[in-house]
């Protein structure tokens, strides 16, 4: 069976442990083919008016929908869902997690294209999608491609987001077939999603702007209290610190 590459992103009622998926939304790339999924549903979670501001669904635009375990797109995901086939998600973690609160759990490969970013393009002021859309001028190219696909451009909206996900994926793997020229890129950003990535500088608190480097050589105390002391510290910072506290 040939491969199908599933470009998704979610769209919810909030951000926390409780909030449900409101809108499903994704492109199959097949060898000849191109499906486009985009689907609203209804939860019994009220969305969030943070949420609201970001995506702009209102709870009128998905009255009466159907559950998103009983839309169209949710039921084609799950015929999809085997591991001959790909996942490519924008921060995989957020929308993998939201989906398998809907019974979805993927045995697809995945593709998480926030963090192949961060691994060949480390030095971006942000990894962000719609920083991407904007510093890669995909804005330029998407017009077109959503008149190809038949898609509204929208940002925030989840298959608007897809279509700039799509041009996103196009041009990192150029850049991992450049930093990686002997692999095949699909394969490897496969691969670089489950790698930890070093972190060389930070971007937050009272060394923020300082290397790791410099820290462990001024404050190293700094590095280990993080390790020992902050419950929430991120996998790949955590990663970090520890490389350099044993290097």
């Amino acid at each position: 069976m040939a491969k199908k590459y599933v470009i998704l992103d979610t769209e919810t009622t909030g951000t926390g442990e409780n909030d449900r998926v409101i809108q499903l939304g994704y492109i199959v790339l097949g060898a000849k083919d191109i499906e486009v999924h985009n689907e609203f549903c209804s939860s019994d979670v009220p969305i969030s008016f943070g949420a609201m501001e970001v995506h702009g669904i209102t709870p009128d635009m998905i009255e009466g929908k159907p559950t998103c375990q009983e839309t169209t797109a949710y039921n084609r995901l799950q015929e999809l869902n085997s591991e001959e086939n790909y996942m490519i998600i924008h921060n995989a973690p957020f929308d993998l997690g939201m989906l398998e609160k809907e019974g979805f759990k993927t045995q697809m490969k995945v593709i998480d294209t926030l963090r192949v970013a961060k691994h060949v393009l480390p030095d971006e002021e942000a990894h962000r999608l719609q920083y991407f859309r904007y510093k890669m001028g995909l804005y330029k190219d998407e017009q077109k491609e959503a008149d190809a696909l038949g898609i509204e451009v929208k940002a925030h909206d989840a298959i608007g987001d897809v279509l700039i996900l799509k041009l996103l994926l196009s041009k990192l793997k150029e850049a991992v077939a450049l930093e990686f020229p002997h692999i095949n890129p699909v394969e490897k950003m496969v691969d670089l999603t489950k790698t930890p990535i070093m972190i060389k500088t930070f971007r937050f608190g009272k060394h923020k702007g300082k290397t790791l480097q410099e820290v462990a050589s001024s404050d190293v105390g700094y590095l280990r209290w993080m390790l020992s002391s902050m419950e929430n510290l991120d996998d790949d910072m955590r990663y970090s610190i520890n490389c350099i506290l044993d290097s």
